[in-house]
C-alpha cells in the first residue's frame, strides 16, 4: 500500500460506522461502473413485489437460523 493509500486508510478508519460504510458502499460501486439501464428499475419490482408476498402472507420463508446454519455448514 503506498503512503497515501495508508492515509486515507488511516483517516477513514477514524470515521463513525455510517460514514465508514458509505464510504465502503461507494469505494465498491466505483469498481463496478454504472449499472445497465434498467437494472434498478427491475430490482424496485422484484422488491415491491416481495413485500407485497409478505404482507399476504404468501411467501415461503425460512427461520434466520435455517439459513445460517446452512450458510456456515461448509466451513464447521
Amino acid at each position: 500500500m503506498s503512503p497515501s493509500t495508508e492515509e486515507l486508510l488511516h483517516a477513514a478508519l477514524r470515521l463513525d460506522d455510517s460514514e465508514r460504510a458509505s464510504l465502503a458502499g461507494a469505494l465498491i460501486e466505483s469498481l463496478h461502473g454504472p449499472a445497465p439501464a434498467g437494472v434498478e428499475e427491475a430490482w424496485e419490482a422484484v422488491i415491491e413485489r416481495r413485500v407485497c408476498e409478505l404482507e399476504a402472507g404468501t411467501a415461503e420463508t425460512i427461520p434466520w437460523s435455517e439459513v445460517r446454519a446452512h450458510l456456515f455448514s461448509g466451513f464447521e
